[in-house]
């Protein structure tokens, strides 16, 4: 990924512990939840409603991925994960806050649970429930490992010239592509409807594979193709996998049924990552073409608000600029898009109306709309009192990445 900054990066490690990363939630009215501190609704513009069948709260959590912990909880009162609603997803190697919602579960219900690594900062009654979308950003917190006092120059040189543009490439980082860097492969045959081709990449693709007996398993499936044999051998940790190779061992052939074993989510980061990678390779050619800024011609949204408001999107017809930000598209079945995107669909040997997939309608992408270059507020660097350290404070808008606003600052993140 290219960088705003030209400033020498420094090296250094995050995430060594959970408290190195604290991802705090800013609610829909601006109020950062803080975490360790309880909250009342009326401090975040919400109204309780004691004959509600919700239940919201605001949820603190140590090492959990946000799924696992609403799914933790969920179980503790016999419910599904199906019931529980949050408004952004949280890094699991981290200590985060965030707003979610139960349904049918009292709060003083919840205040009084417990689970481990989790505790629940203010909880109320509700009519409604907490989806996905509903805050207005996250402030990060990030302690930077092994920087060194020449290391902790460079990021403050890098800030300096950061601060110059108060944006940075938004970028969809890369976990969106999979830990073994193959999810745009699986999600391009899919939209292809090439089932089978996504199945096999998925279970036996062992080109970025770390695990020695998984990469064992993976190419011994590859040559002999036996599911009813694989289940023998597959690592009991593939529990992905194990579905979809249990499956094809009683319906052999049946690829895209195989494939609805795995979460939708997951099925959806597939297809998803396509529209990111395209995205990315636009905001890699307006990089190194050196337009950061909206130039006449471009689809821009305001720089309002908390952050921006792309509810106010418009096609720039002059060369005036001022609080605009330039908009692409995240490409679907009813996107409009632009010259480099059509260039893009045209190398992947795809259509806009792949996006709609008959074989599977539950993972139909109609398209959306993300900026290019995102502001980003409060930026504050520190150096811990050892030299041999950094702390990186920053707010940023829903659905960017702190991984990648770090790339301004950092050569080289050694994520453990």
């Amino acid at each position: 990924m290219l960088t705003l900054t030209k400033s020498k990066k420094a090296k250094g490690t995050i995430k060594q512990f959970p408290e190195d990363f604290i991802v705090q939630e800013i609610a829909s009215n601006g109020i950062v939840l803080e975490t360790g501190r309880r909250y009342a609704p009326e401090e975040l513009g919400a109204k309780g409603d004691d004959s509600g069948k919700f239940a919201v709260f605001i949820m603190q959590k140590r090492d959990w991925n946000t799924t696992q912990a609403l799914r933790a909880i969920a179980k503790k009162f016999r419910r599904g994960v199906r019931s529980t609603g949050y408004a952004g997803t949280k890094d699991r190697s981290s200590v985060s806050t965030q707003l979610c919602s139960i349904y049918g579960i009292s709060h003083s219900a919840l205040d009084n649970m417990h689970v481990k690594d989790i505790q629940i900062n203010g909880s109320w009654q509700s009519s409604t429930g907490i989806k996905l979308g509903m805050l207005g950003g996250n402030r990060f917190t990030i302690k930077i490992r092994g920087t060194g006092k020449e290391g902790n120059s460079m990021i403050s040189a890098s800030a300096s010239e950061l601060d110059n543009y108060g944006l940075f490439p938004n970028y969809f980082g890369e976990q969106r592509f999979g830990a073994r860097d193959n999810n745009l492969q699986i999600g391009l045959a899919m939209l292809k409807g090439d089932f089978e081709g996504a199945a096999m990449l998925y279970l036996s693709d062992s080109s970025n594979e770390l695990s020695a007996d998984a990469v064992e398993a993976r190419q011994r499936l590859a040559e002999e193709r036996d599911f009813k044999k694989a289940l023998e051998y597959f690592p009991r940790y593939l529990k992905y996998e194990r579905l979809m190779i249990e499956y094809l061992s009683l319906y052999p052939g049946n690829y895209a049924n195989a494939i609805r074993r795995l979460p939708r989510t997951l099925s959806l980061m597939f297809v998803h990552s396509v529209e990111d990678a395209i995205f990315n390779a636009e905001l890699d050619k307006r990089l190194e073409e050196g337009v950061i800024h909206a130039v006449e011609g471009d689809t821009v949204c305001k720089a309002s608000g908390m952050f921006y408001d792309l509810s106010s999107m418009s096609l720039l017809e002059s060369s005036n600029s001022t609080g605009m930000l330039p908009v692409a598209s995240i490409l679907g079945y009813d996107s409009k898009p632009n010259e480099f995107e059509k260039s893009a669909l045209e190398q992947y040997g795809l259509k806009l109306e792949d996006f709609k997939m008959p074989s599977m309608p539950e993972l139909n992408c109609k398209g959306a709309y993300r900026v290019l270059f995102a502001p980003y507020k409060g930026l504050e660097h520190a150096e811990i009192e050892d030299g041999n350290s950094a702390v990186l404070s920053f707010s940023l808008p829903p659905g960017s990445y702190a991984t990648v606003f770090l790339n301004e600052f950092i050569e080289h993140i050694s994520a453990t």
